[in-house]
């Protein structure tokens, strides 16, 4: 290889690392630029947050502040008027129930007042009465509980009593009622007092 071509190499080999040192330049530039553009982000960042801060003092507090008692009273006055609708249905919750049952005792009083002597008359009268007071009591949710041929059942039946020597098929059912058991709406409110065969 001649003088020439080794002077040639040389000066690319110069020139590839002076390229190579620049871009190396370049890349440490890039790097401190990023660096310092990240601390300027954060240095603004801080500011806005200490500007919000500051606005947030005087007239933001005094708002927030009427906000909250705001709705404090408004709560308030929300239990006590809660306090007093529950208060009412306590003393008043049985209001439908005695005007549903008021025409009953007016038909009570007027039996009453009639001086007939006839007994079938005034058996009749009663019976009605007794048929309307039972018609009133199911429009209320008031039920009978049948007892009549059924089985024994803990939940709507009170055994008071064992009857031996029934037969098979009568064990575990209700040979009589003492006392008419009731529900409303379904639930229980008195349970029937019943004979069962043993």
């Amino acid at each position: 290889m001649s003088k020439k071509n080794k002077k040639i190499e040389a000066e690319d080999l110069i020139n590839k690392e002076e390229t190579l040192n620049e871009g190396d330049t370049q890349v440490e530039n890039t790097d401190e630029n990023t660096s310092e553009t990240q601390e300027q982000s954060e240095e603004t960042s801080k500011e806005s947050e200490g500007d919000t801060e500051e606005n947030e003092t005087p007239e933001s507090v005094e708002e927030w502040k009427d906000k909250y008692i705001r709705l404090y009273a408004e709560f308030e006055n929300y239990k006590k008027r809660t306090l007093k609708e529950k208060a009412e249905l306590i003393l008043n919750g049985s209001e439908k129930t005695i005007t549903a049952v008021l025409p009953i005792l007016d038909d009570f009083e007027r039996a009453i007042a009639d001086k007939t002597e006839d007994a079938g008359a005034i058996k009749e009268g009663f019976e009605l009465i007794f048929k309307k007071f039972i018609k009133t009591l199911e429009g209320l949710g008031v039920s009978k509980i049948e007892t009549q041929d059924a089985d024994f059942n803990v939940d709507y039946h009170e055994a008071i009593a064992m009857v031996p020597g029934m037969g098979d098929e009568k064990k575990g059912k209700i040979i009589d009622c003492v006392q008419t058991g009731y529900t409303l709406n379904d639930k229980v409110i008195r349970h029937a007092k019943v004979a069962v065969g043993q």
